[in-house]
């Protein structure tokens, strides 16, 4: 081995272990935090000398944590399954559906998503208002429903469909929606759970929306509970705080490592054609 080549891959190495470290490193001291015992002050040492799993259980019992993790369930619940199903079919309609206007449709889709939220976001809030959907589950999950991220993003998905896999139905006797569903969607299944985990993590961790559209406190998400617990707790309660925000971040971080073979291969699905 030439030395230059195992210097540049010594160099390789302590550069990945640098990023590990950046990226790792703050969830796991707060994860060090949380499991240290009522005794231990926060510091007094790194690491929690008698792990203890009391503060996770007093995010529940002295806060209403229980309520804004609820709130957030729901939400995404809903939010995922219909932005799958809703981008999917706007998707397949511009990658197979040849009508007129269609380019110009694809282009005004993709152009809002250069509009950042802050410039409509307050005309969205009073027609949230003014369809009552303020304080509501439904009212929280409206900017997920369909989003021009995820029709452009199955839109590349369905353009690597074989066209001869949908015509072999059609002569069959199915339907265009019985192709969408049956032929099309089984094909671009790391695409669709690619998707479902950018709603999910987006829809979970979502702060801005939330908070201008609910004023009733049992209406609180996760982002906006522990925004309120920071304000609320002093500094001798930061064990407490950072226990619920591991268990916040804990779902995405276990979904994304359940299914990151599929989000991996759906985020390069639309990379062959456009």
């Amino acid at each position: 081995m030439k030395p230059w080549y195992k210097y540049k891959k010594i160099l390789i190495y302590l550069l990945m272990v640098a990023i590990t470290i950046i990226t790792v490193g703050p969830f796991l001291y707060t994860l060090f935090i949380a499991l240290k015992s009522p005794s231990q002050g926060i510091y007094d040492g790194f690491f929690p000398k008698d792990p203890s799993i009391v503060n996770f259980i007093d995010a529940f019992k002295k806060t209403d944590f229980g309520i804004y993790l609820w709130n957030t369930i729901i939400v995404t619940v809903i939010a995922v399954p219909l932005n799958i199903i809703f981008s999917s079919l706007a998707g397949y309609a511009l990658a197979r559906i040849d009508f007129r206007g269609r380019s110009i449709v694809m282009t005004l889709i993709i152009s809002t998503m250069t509009v950042p939220f802050q410039l409509y976001m307050a005309p969205l809030y009073k027609i949230a208002g003014e369809l009552g959907l303020r304080n509501t589950h439904i009212g929280l999950t409206i900017l997920q429903i369909a989003t021009a991220f995820g029709i452009y993003f199955m839109r590349q998905a369905f353009l690597n469909v074989p066209k001869e896999l949908e015509e072999s139905a059609y002569l069959d006797g199915a339907n265009r929606f019985q192709v969408w569903l049956k032929v099309a969607m089984p094909l671009v299944k790391p695409t669709i759970i690619s998707l479902a985990i950018y709603t999910f993590t987006f829809t979970w961790s979502d702060y801005l929306w939330p908070l201008i559209n609910t004023t009733d406190s049992s209406m609180y998400t996760l982002s906006i509970g522990l925004a309120q617990m920071s304000q609320n707790f002093d500094g001798g309660n930061l064990k407490l705080i950072s226990a619920a925000s591991i268990l916040t971040t804990l779902p995405s971080l276990l979904i994304f490592i359940w299914l990151q073979k599929y989000f991996i291969s759906g985020a390069t699905e639309g990379a062959v054609k456009g």
